[in-house]
Order: structure tokens, then C-alpha cells, then sequence
């Protein structure tokens, strides 16, 4: 239907740094190799990326025929001097274990608070919504990186729920479903849907809400 608009988010493949459990912000990781990613319908009327290497090179393997266009507000949140560092490295750091007990209130050294990163996020978000409100496509996909997956989907999911309470595993896309004015003018979306996107996750994806 014309005024249907599907916007599905795709969190990039792993990464060597993700796979040793590092804190991965701006840096970049090569994603691991022999990932099994399935063929996706080409189906979406655009793809959208965060300009880090490994959303472009996940976003480049999902959908061979397409150029995504490149959003650079849909980074991750910048991690500052705990980059590339695991729990065990930065355990015994006492900012490091504020940050852990208030995530929201206290930023990384030099590195990005979350009302940055969210405002930040936003202002791709509106990119994106203004782009496909204005050249009415129907169908986008967007590759992007899990905090920014989790922000989205707890300011516009239908099912209101915290920020770490949505799982976004590697490998995982949610799409989600507006009218077109809903989306417009901004409103939680009316549907959304889990949707597969590495070979271990097949068929057609569970109703979420």
C-alpha cells in the first residue's frame, strides 16, 4: 500500500574486535571472516549505512546491486580512550565503573556522552525519514551498529521498553512499519517485526508487536 512505509535496521556482522568482547565505537574491525550471509531480496527501495568500514562492508555483501547511501550521524557512540578495551582491561578504572552503574549520565574519556551520541542519531534519523517521506519510498534498509539499533527502537518501536532490554545480536535486523504521516511526523511505529539476516537465522521472522 502507498501510504506503508517499512524501514528495516540491520546491525553489521561481526567484527575481530567484537569477537574478543572489545568496546568498539569510531574504530573499526574488520569483520570476521566466513560469515555466512544469505541472499536478501532486493527489495528496498534504498539502503542507508553508517559510514564505518564494517556497516559499508556488511552493507556491500547484503545487497551487492545497490550503493547505500552513507549517513555518518548513524555511528556508534564513541567509546574515547576505553576503545578496543575489554572488562578485564578496564575493570579496576573507577570512571570505568561509574560509567558502568550510569551509562546515561557519564561519558568515556574523551569520548561521547549519550545525549551527544542520541542527538546525533536523531539528526541521521531525520535524514533518513525527510529522504523518504519527500521521494516517497516505500521500502529502506538501514546498516548500522547495535546502540544505535537499541536507541531507535526504544524511541519508536510500538512496545515501549528500556534501553538495554532489546537484544541485538550480531546478525539481527528488526524492521518496523508506519503510515506514511505516522512517520512523517514522527510516532512509534505501529508494527515491528524481527526479519533474518545471517544464515543461522532463517525463515520470516517473528511478530515482536
Amino acid at each position: 500500500m502507498d501510504d506503508i512505509v517499512a524501514i528495516a535496521l540491520f546491525r553489521h556482522g561481526m567484527t575481530e574486535e567484537n569477537k574478543r568482547q572489545a568496546y568498539l565505537g569510531w574504530t573499526d574491525s574488520p569483520l570476521v571472516a566466513l560469515q555466512n550471509f544469505p541472499e536478501i531480496p532486493d527489495s528496498f527501495g534504498q539502503i542507508y549505512s553508517s559510514d564505518l568500514g564494517r556497516c559499508r562492508e556488511t552493507a556491500n555483501v547484503l545487497f551487492p546491486k545497490a550503493v547505500a547511501e552513507i549517513v555518518p550521524e548513524l555511528r556508534e557512540i564513541n567509546f574515547g580512550d576505553w576503545e578496543g578495551k575489554t572488562y578485564e582491561e578496564l575493570r579496576n578504572e573507577e570512571k570505568y565503573k561509574k560509567w558502568l552503574s550510569e551509562p546515561f549520565k557519564i561519558s568515556p574519556p574523551n569520548g561521547e556522552s549519550f545525549d551527544a551520541f542520541t542527538h546525533r542519531v536523531e539528526k541521521g534519523w531525520e535524514k533518513i525519514t525527510r529522504n523518504m517521506v519527500g521521494l516517497q519510498i516505500n521500502t529502506a534498509a538501514v546498516v548500522t551498529h547495535g546502540g544505535v539499533i537499541r536507541y531507535l527502537l526504544t524511541v519508536y518501536a510500538p512496545e515501549e521498553k528500556d534501553f538495554w532490554e532489546w537484544s541485538i545480536p550480531y546478525g539481527r535486523g528488526y524492521q518496523l512499519t508506519w503510515s506514511r504521516e505516522g512517520l512523517r511526523r514522527g510516532e512509534r511505529c505501529i508494527s515491528l517485526q524481527e526479519v533474518p539476516l545471517m544464515a543461522n537465522q532463517t525463515g520470516s521472522g517473528s511478530t515482536i508487536s
